[in-house]
């Protein structure tokens, strides 16, 4: 018999665990015993070096990995309440009507780990070394808009724009998903020679609510911090989770789910992460403690934000043909992608965006409604789809394949198994029915032929509009159309140009989310989205997490929607999912 990888990181974490709750760990590390239900047990894949705990290390810092219960942001936000949480900040406030000057307030009671106050040179150490370090993920921003950062006291950091940053204090400053920055110590890494190499370690101060106190193969694990600094300012009461495990699953995430699945069952892990419909579905109904976003109800998870389209390469042909891309549009049957793989709950999408409540109102809109109806950019019309590749000069040849100076359309669909093997092969099978060449690759190679414009279709995300659609329908500016031979940056697959396009952007940018003109011109810009068939929208994207209320109870969910933020642990709001968990003993 053949035991995996994975199995053998599982059955790691097992013996693990036993030794957590039972005994000291050997190597010097000696843990205080903490009993079962103070503990938070996560499932995660841990890749990162061990020790990297600096978030300006460029060797492999993630937040991801539990980091998040570590470092704080001025702010979050709660996205299903369509709120800001002031944290570290009492306040972010533009203090020029056009967008070109911004006014922090610290927190006075905002320290770090080691005792030491959280003041305006920590802010300001933050942002001036994501405007001079090339390496950190923010320069660009950071060069792009910021002019100068003054300190005007201990708690006060003024921001003046180069040019008006609607945009800035929510996309860069404000935390939530995987988006923004975390401030850092200035009285730590202004000492250090380079702070792209340091990695920090265990012991570096930090201002969030749990310890690191061990890191090796198989685990991670914070205890939280008796002095923190936000139960005694009142931003949040003493977090009842009092230790928090996150073990090393193994392997690629996404894969071996059914295993990792059996430990949520077994009561071993408290949540973990997403899971495919079938898997969560035979956990709910094995295990009455655990529970999802929408409780035991179909679709078993809340909306992420990275909706999910087929992107092609727009400069190649045939993909460069829109009639071509529209074609293979309107072989997507959209609803019954609904009743096959969502049990009937609205999942498939037309948008490049998520449905949040803030993008919600502007999906609604009446200048949208008027073009959808025009538009019809979820149509499902085998025949129409025929008209368009006969006018484009493709004709169906013996293996009834639309085909053009002797070859097919190759649309192969690069994708992840571990997260697209449900709706993958319904889309190939969708496509061939309407003469596509279409097949599967779920190969290590899929990302690459992503992002170095090969031919084929790719199945991913848009990871970017969270309250306005300006950040996701940036995507497609010139500005991104990487030449043929170049790889796209920051996954901007379709290499998409169009003037008439980025004039529409460019005179967006500018202005508010909430100003009339910027509506007209977002939803003009929607209008060419579809109508040039940039990509083919396919499906929202659902985060379902398994929450089990064996141990821990109030989760983030419909019925409880707590601070509003989402309930990925291993989010940048992660740390206000842990941080708000109730024991259920």
């Amino acid at each position: 018999m053949k035991i995996s990888k994975l199995s053998i990181a599982l059955l790691a974490v097992t013996t693990a665990f036993s030794m957590l709750t039972t005994s000291l760990f050997a190597g010097g590390h000696s843990l205080a015993k903490m009993p079962r239900e103070q503990t938070l047990v996560l499932g995660w894949s841990i890749t990162s070096p061990i020790g990297v705990t600096n978030p300006f290390a460029s060797t492999g810092y993630t937040h991801q990995e539990a980091n998040n219960l570590m470092w704080e942001g001025l702010s979050y936000f709660g996205i299903f309440n369509d709120e800001e949480i002031p944290w570290l900040a009492d306040s972010m406030e533009y203090t020029k009507s056009d967008y070109t000057q911004l006014t922090i307030k610290l927190n006075a009671m905002a320290q770090w780990s080691d005792g030491t106050p959280v003041t305006s040179k920590d802010v300001v150490f933050t942002f001036e070394s994501q405007k001079n370090n090339n390496k950190l993920p923010y320069h660009a921003n950071f060069k792009q808009f910021v002019d100068k950062i003054t300190a005007v006291d201990d708690k006060t950091v003024v921001v003046d724009f180069k040019m008006p940053a609607p945009r800035f204090k929510f996309q860069v400053l404000t935390l939530k998903f995987d988006t923004g920055i975390p401030i850092v110590p200035a009285h730590v890494l202004s000492k250090v020679d380079n702070v792209n190499e340091y990695e920090g370690g265990n012991d570096m101060p930090h201002s969030g609510p749990y310890n690191l106190v061990l890191w090796d193969a198989n685990q991670k694990i914070f205890d939280v911090n008796p002095d923190w600094w936000a139960v005694k300012a009142g931003r949040i009461s003493m977090p009842e989770v009092k230790r928090v495990v996150m073990f090393n699953i193994g392997g690629q995430v996404g894969q071996g789910m059914d295993v990792v699945a059996q430990r949520v069952v077994n009561n071993e892990f408290d949540a973990t992460l997403d899971m495919r419909s079938s898997v969560i579905g035979n956990i709910l109904r094995q295990n009455s403690k655990v529970t999802t976003h929408s409780a035991d109800k179909p679709p078993y998870g809340y909306l992420d934000w990275w909706p999910n389209s087929l992107w092609v390469n727009t400069q190649l042909e045939p993909y460069n043909d829109q009639r071509v891309r529209r074609a293979m549009s309107l072989l997507i049957n959209r609803e019954l992608i609904n009743e096959i793989i969502y049990e009937g709950a609205g999942i498939a999408t037309i948008y490049p965006f998520p449905l949040y409540p803030g993008l919600e109102k502007f999906a609604n809109s009446p200048a949208v409604k008027k073009l959808e109806a025009e538009l019809q950019p979820g149509l499902y019309d085998p025949d129409q789809s025929a008209e368009l590749m006969k006018a484009a000069g493709f004709t169906m040849n013996g293996d009834d394949l639309w085909e053009k100076n002797g070859k097919t359309v190759g649309a192969v669909i690069n994708g992840f198994e571990g997260i697209h093997s449900d709706i993958v092969p319904i889309l190939v099978e969708m496509l061939r029915n309407g003469g596509i060449d279409a097949d599967i690759n779920f190969g290590t190679d899929a990302y690459q032929n992503m992002a170095d414009g090969k031919a084929g279709l790719y199945m991913f995300g848009h990871g970017a509009s969270l309250k306005d659609p300006y950040t996701a329908l940036e995507l497609f500016h010139s500005r991104y159309s990487a030449a043929i031979g170049t790889t796209a940056g920051s996954n901007r697959f379709s290499r998409y140009a169009n003037p008439e396009y980025d004039k529409l952007l460019d005179e967006m940018a500018p202005l508010g989310g909430d100003d009339p003109r910027f509506q007209e011109l977002a939803a003009q810009a929607l209008g060419i989205y579809w109508k040039d068939q940039i990509d083919i929208p396919v499906i929202q994207w659902l985060h379902r997490i398994p929450y089990n209320q064996t141990y821990w109870t109030n989760w983030p969910t419909i019925a409880n929607p707590s601070l509003g933020m989402n309930g990925a642990f291993w989010a940048h709001t992660g740390m206000l999912v842990v941080s708000t968990l109730k024991s259920a003993k």
